[in-house]
């Protein structure tokens, strides 16, 4: 395997690191609330009076932080290597993934492992190594 240099950011890795680590703690902090994408956005869909502000807020910011940092540095060129119809089963089986697994990767492998929950712990285990399967069977057994 080959090292493509010019994708090799590990400052900015850092960064983005630290800031989504300090967001989450800040979110916690004055909301009491674990910064799950998947629960956030479920709530979107089931509203709760006094609830939808901040959950707009929060899309909102997830949506417009990658303009702001294109002001700052360029955008990385994105190449999807896969067929609407891949993207879109793959979608699914995220979203039936988060409801049996009891929420996202933000929610267990950020959130959750940071405050050593012992089940954020098994479902990071779970995710990461469905993610290496499907990788290696998409990679190696059907292509």
């Amino acid at each position: 395997m080959i090292i493509n240099w010019s994708n090799f950011t590990p400052w900015l890795s850092l960064a983005g690191g630290l800031l989504i680590g300090l967001a989450t703690a800040i979110f916690l902090l004055f909301n009491g609330r674990i910064a799950g994408i998947s629960g956030i956005v479920g709530g979107l869909l089931r509203p709760v009076s006094g609830d939808i502000t901040w959950r707009i807020a929060f899309v909102i910011g997830l949506m417009v932080s990658p303009l702001v940092f294109g002001i700052v540095l360029p955008l990385p060129n994105m190449q999807i290597e896969a067929g609407t119809l891949t993207l879109v089963i793959a979608g699914l089986l995220v979203g039936i993934g988060t409801r049996y697994g009891a929420g996202c990767t933000s929610g267990h492998g950020v959130c959750g492992l940071s405050r050593r929950s012992p089940r954020s712990a098994v479902a990071t285990i779970a995710f990461m190594f469905a993610g290496f399967a499907t990788v290696f069977v998409v990679r190696h057994v059907l292509s």
